[in-house]
């Protein structure tokens, strides 16, 4: 075993971790516990609201008084829904352009993290001052500019911009990366300079292997972002190449114009599906990786 293998296993065992929080010799406060039962109802009162809407048929939609459970639920919306439009070939073109936003978005936040956290260097101070306050500006601020440099290029109506946006990766990510490497011991890196390892190489040895937790998170959030924008792919894309969020907000009407509002729900819920079970999946990583970048 050489001395970077070593030296990769004994950061395993010293790698930030996220211990369980136990309330030891603390009594819960019912009035806390109410109050936020009370917040998680409220929250959850639209998700109801919308389920119950993809199951009622159009009369119990306009019904006077209003009927608020449909009684017999009406399942075929959700089979209408993906066959009034290609319901899955907008879902193919968000999930192609999801999957590889957030995974080079996660890859290429990774690397400048990597190099504000352990590299030095001229202007290092000033740069990861601008970065913090590109934080701070709203991604909405600078989609006309961006629109009219890829309308210049010729790049609108394809999913270039997207790959584009991916290379150049995303601040609060960068940050995120920062704050995870720079809690590493400097141990790591001396031992495997001395075994003969280039920075490429220990970057891809030793820090990504122990920065899963945070890579996780960082595709989970760009993920969920381009899934869910509706804006980019309405200026950016063609009717033909569009995502699922502009397709559902444009493709549910009847034949004089007016929207289908139960198929548009039952359109609505199928979109969120795909979110609420990838979470389920990764809640725990994605948790770890905000606890353990906040550790120094």
């Amino acid at each position: 075993m050489t001395l970077i293998d070593q030296e990769s296993s004994t950061a395993s065992r010293h790698a930030p971790s996220v211990l369980p929080f136990r309330h030891i010799g603390e009594r819960r406060n019912p009035w806390v516990f109410g109050v936020l039962l009370l917040v998680s109802i409220v929250l959850f009162l639209p998700v109801l609201w919308l389920v119950l809407t993809a199951l009622k048929s159009p009369g119990q939609l306009t019904s006077d008084p209003i009927t608020w459970f449909p009684v017999p639920p009406q399942l075929q919306n959700f089979i209408d829904a993906t066959t009034v439009q290609p319901f899955w070939a907008y879902a193919a073109n968000s999930l192609f352009l999801a999957t590889v936003n957030g995974a080079l978005t996660a890859t290429s936040s990774a690397i400048v993290g990597y190099g504000f956290a352990r590299l030095n260097g001229r202007g290092k101070k000033a740069l990861f001052g601008l970065l913090i306050a590109m934080m701070m500006m709203p991604p909405i601020i600078t989609l006309i500019p961006t629109y009219l440099l890829f309308a210049k290029v010729g790049l609108v109506g394809t999913y270039w911009p997207w790959v584009l946006w991916g290379i150049s990766g995303a601040p609060y990510l960068i940050f995120l990366y920062r704050q995870f490497f720079a809690g590493l011991p400097r141990e790591l890196e001396e031992a495997a300079i001395l075994d003969g390892c280039g920075r490429l190489r220990i970057f891809v040895q030793i820090f990504l292997p122990l920065s899963k937790p945070v890579i996780a998170t960082a595709f989970v959030l760009s993920f969920t972002g381009v899934w869910g924008d509706f804006i980019a792919p309405q200026l950016l894309l063609t009717q033909d190449n569009t995502t699922l969020a502009v397709a559902i907000t444009t493709g549910y009407v009847n034949a004089a114009g007016f929207p289908l509002n139960n198929l548009l729900a039952a359109g609505a819920v199928l979109y969120v599906l795909p979110m609420v079970i990838m979470f389920l999946f990764v809640q725990r990583s994605y948790v770890r990786g905000f606890s353990t970048s906040g550790m120094k």
